[in-house]
């Protein structure tokens, strides 16, 4: 069995955004990085797979991006995962979903990969599409917010959320895609043994110049910072003036809104 892990290097959420020179996309320079965390799921879903059929499923991780998407490629084999792929394209930020998922369905379709695990969505872009897009254009069933899954003799069942925190559950066979939601599974650490054996475990990188795409089908023409709000009154002193105080602006909010 071959299994795949789609991974994405996303900006830390505590990072400080500002939009770039273009208007476009976020400024770079001050931002710290980290993977994706729906990744890690999909990461921790299929090396518990590859743990239940033994040694014989490989795991490969693949990420799109420049350079520094080799630390998120790292990470993943440390974890467990066999071999990566990086395709090297420092201009992935400015390509929409349906981009990204042809570049991945033309690197991962004459593979044969039996299996494909993607995060639910990346916590920068938010799409949610590039899973879904990516099987359809390899052709295999996809099954998306994935919250449980258990294979036996051949058969998958998937459990996954529905809206209103509904469950459906479904069953299939390999070949297919899966996007895997939180509450899956707890991924795991890389512990001190792995990162050493990591070091030694094949990263290829491919030029994305390898995989035409066609046009964009979207295109972000602006990324902006939200409006600023009014800055909020710190009341001090004694609690009985402090009521006062605070019934007299409240009174004032109120006529104001009237008028």
């Amino acid at each position: 069995m071959k299994i795949l892990v789609c991974v994405k290097q996303v900006p830390d959420m505590d990072s400080r955004f500002r939009p770039d020179a273009a208007g476009v996309w976020f400024d770079e320079a001050d931002l710290d990085w980290r993977m994706n965390e729906y990744d890690e799921y999909a990461i921790e879903q299929a090396l518990q797979l590859k743990e239940q059929l033994g040694e014989a499923p490989e795991v490969t991780v693949l990420s799109i991006g420049p350079d520094r998407v080799l630390e998120v490629i790292r990470k993943a084999l440390a974890m467990g995962c066999d071999r990566g792929v990086h395709i090297l394209d420092p201009e992935i930020s400015m390509k929409d979903p349906w981009q990204v998922a042809g570049i991945i369905a033309a690197c991962a379709g004459g593979e044969g990969f039996d299996l494909v695990f993607t995060g639910m969505q990346s916590q920068d872009r938010g799409s949610a599409q590039v899973g879904v897009i990516a099987a359809e254009l390899m052709g295999i069933p996809c099954v998306t917010t994935l919250v449980g899954f258990s294979f036996d003799n051949g058969v998958i069942t998937a459990r996954r959320e529905l809206e209103g925190g509904a469950r459906g559950v479904v069953r299939l066979r390999s070949p297919a895609l899966f996007t895997c939601q939180s509450g899956l599974n707890f991924p795991r650490y890389p512990t001190l043994p792995n990162i050493l054996k990591s070091r030694k475990k094949e990263i290829r990188t491919i030029p994305v110049e390898e995989f035409p795409t066609s046009a964009p089908l979207s295109a972000t023409t602006g990324f902006y910072p939200p409006a600023r709000k009014g800055s909020g009154i710190v009341l001090e002193g004694e609690l009985s003036c402090l009521v006062d105080r605070l019934m007299e602006i409240l009174r004032g909010k109120c006529a104001a809104v009237r008028l």
